[in-house]
């Protein structure tokens, strides 16, 4: 169940204003998808390594961090940390649609995270670490869909547990609540910050040779 009972009040109005540019690509953080692009929302873990992650891959034009999957509106980081607003710490990554581009983006989603542990990535622990993909099309949702059940069968045979990641449309949820202006390409700004990402070691099989994220 994605869509959790908040227990706080939150706000009308986001809590990034003013925006920047995005540190490592130059582009707008928060401008919808354009002509030949599509948007997907990714939930693996912290969300400072998984945005570093996403921006450096070949056809991702923009990303940012912000909170999904929740009832609390607009919500503060800190008041995500405290479990009582349902959202889940999210990667917002738009990209140009076409040839590899989002299966390459899926593959390395279930490279750099564990999708086997329940709202927990390493030490960090909570249903804001839970894993989950929000797709905004039925082609992102029926790619989704087709690698859990790959990535499954990888993970079972080398007698890891069952995958508990959530695939839930974009449409189906309260939306996407980008977080704080430090939040974002935090690694860029604190370079030696922290990055968590407890992961099973095995690759996907989807286009590609090979781990993505080491």
């Amino acid at each position: 169940m994605t869509t959790h009972a908040g227990g706080l009040p939150g706000r009308s109005t986001p809590v990034l204003v003013n925006p920047h540019a995005h540190l490592a690509l130059g582009t707008d953080m928060l401008a919808p998808a354009g002509p030949g692009e599509e948007e997907i929302f990714l939930a693996a873990g912290c969300y400072w390594g998984v945005e570093e992650i996403m921006w450096a891959l070949p056809g991702v034009v923009t990303t940012s961090v912000g909170f999904m999957g929740g009832a609390t509106p607009n919500p503060t980081y800190f008041e995500v940390t405290t479990g009582l607003t349902g959202h889940t710490e999210t990667v917002r990554v738009v990209y140009r649609a076409g040839g590899n581009t989002l299966a390459h983006i899926l593959k390395t989603f279930w490279e750099c995270h564990d999708p086997t542990t329940l709202n927990r990535q390493g030490n960090d622990v909570g249903p804001q670490y839970r894993s989950a993909i929000f797709p905004t099309t039925p082609g992102q949702a029926d790619l989704a869909l087709s690698s859990r059940e790959a990535y499954q069968a990888v993970l079972t045979e080398a007698g890891l547990g069952e995958i508990v990641t959530e695939i839930v449309d974009a449409a189906d949820t309260t939306g996407y609540f980008p977080a704080e202006v430090e939040h974002q390409q935090y690694l860029i700004k604190v370079p030696n910050g922290y990055r968590c990402h407890a992961r099973s070691g095995l690759a996907c099989p989807m286009p590609g040779a090979g781990l993505t994220a080491g």
